[in-house]
């Protein structure tokens, strides 16, 4: 029963599993899904079993106790009864180095930090563990202090490429932001340089937003960034006319835009970039394949002032069909150059038959279903998830 020692005493709370154990020799290693909000409940926690007696072997949590490597990046207050920071997505175990890799969410509430300022490690980061102790060898932030529910979605890709001459072995994190993090998976430096850039401050009262976030020179960002009026759908006149007007009733419409009371539009959306899908490598070609969104959201914080803010309004950026309000494609398949950084090919992934048949082609789809590449050169997709129409697709891999 994974509740006990961790949640007997919440018995309303969120307590369960969304993704399978990582296995390494006799250790089932298990991460969990807990509540978003609010704020205060079970805390994060990676746990590796004993699968022939049961036994607990080790447990490495989320938030960092007094004195543990990452605590001085939480406030005591900040920390104390703190949901949030797990691992809900699957982990990865690289079973000749003993090493497994853990893709920790945010912190919770996930749109707010007001009451949590900080760093907030291991929120929104990528940590190695040794697989046999749960000791962290090393770990890399992706998101600071985040209040964008970007947490991190999808299981790490280990791969083998080629630099300088040489095979290097690397771990991939793709993210909703559309950024796809390579790093060495030895020593967790980044093999492409990462560097901290400034991003939009603000929030509402309270709030302490991180003034820098990183982003990689390389791979470039799959989906974009920045909203402006040149990149509304106009797929449709009727549309067209709906956008505009709901493009012209918020603020924000850059990445890492803080929310606030006002209607704020986050780009990318808690859909992606790429999400829970993940992305798939095919070692010949050296290939790494991403399935991608741009559904941008509309949200707002506020309730009483008194207390913590919560989201009072969450709509994506879309028109009356539930088309997104940006210009297509809407969903891409995406193939990465690993080595080189760069993107190869992109295709938009699915079609909208209504528009298609209007003759606006190639407007992708969202699609939370991953691809799969295999070794005679083909990658296998899913074009949406979530669509009755649902249909496996097949694309060469060059």
């Amino acid at each position: 029963n994974l509740r006990e020692g961790h949640a007997e005493g919440l018995p309303g709370a969120l307590y369960a599993m969304t993704s399978p154990p990582a296995i390494y020799r006799d250790l089932a290693i298990v991460g969990t899904r807990i509540q978003e909000s609010p704020s205060h409940g079970p805390a994060g926690v990676v746990r590796a079993f004993d699968v022939r007696t049961g036994r607990l072997v080790w447990q490495l949590r989320g938030i960092p106790g007094p004195g543990e490597a990452g605590s001085d990046t939480w406030t005591a207050e900040g920390r104390r009864n703190r949901s949030g920071v797990n691992v809900w997505s699957a982990m990865s175990v690289d079973a000749a180095r003993g090493m497994v890799f853990l893709p920790f969410g945010s912190p919770a509430y996930d749109f707010h930090g007001g009451d949590r300022p900080g760093q907030n490690l291991f929120g929104n980061a990528l940590v190695a563990v040794d697989a046999r102790t749960g000791k962290r060898l090393w770990h890399y932030q992706m998101v600071r202090h985040d209040i964008w529910d970007y947490d991190l979605p999808a299981q790490p890709v280990l791969a083998t490429i080629r630099r300088d001459g040489k095979p290097l072995d690397v771990v991939v994190q793709v993210t909703k932001m559309g950024l796809v993090f390579v790093l060495d998976r030895q020593r967790g430096t980044p093999v492409f340089p990462v560097y901290d850039r400034p991003v939009p401050p603000g929030g509402v009262r309270g709030e302490a937003a991180w003034p820098t976030q990183p982003f990689p020179t390389r791979p470039p960002p799959l989906v974009r960034h920045t909203i402006t009026g040149s990149d509304l759908s106009e797929v449709t006149p009727e549309s067209a006319a709906f956008c505009r007007t709901l493009f012209e009733s918020v603020q924000g419409g850059q990445i890492y835009t803080p929310i606030g009371h006002e209607r704020t539009l986050m780009t990318p959306g808690t859909l992606g970039g790429a999400n829970w899908s993940g992305a798939a490598f095919d070692a010949r070609s050296g290939l790494l394949f991403v399935n991608v969104n741009e559904l941008p959201l509309v949200v707002s914080l506020g309730g009483d002032p008194d207390r913590m803010p919560t989201v009072t309004h969450y709509r994506r950026f879309e028109d009356e069909h539930g088309w997104p309000c940006v210009k297509p494609p809407w969903g891409s398949l995406i193939a990465i150059d690993l080595a080189q950084g760069e993107i190869a090919w992109r295709s938009p992934h699915g079609k909208v038959e209504r528009l298609e048949a209007a003759g606006v082609p190639r407007t992708g789809v969202a699609s939370l279903g991953g691809a799969i590449a295999t070794a005679g050169g083909l990658v296998l997709h899913r074009r949406d998830d979530r669509s009755p129409h649902s249909r496996l697709r097949c694309t060469h891999g060059t």
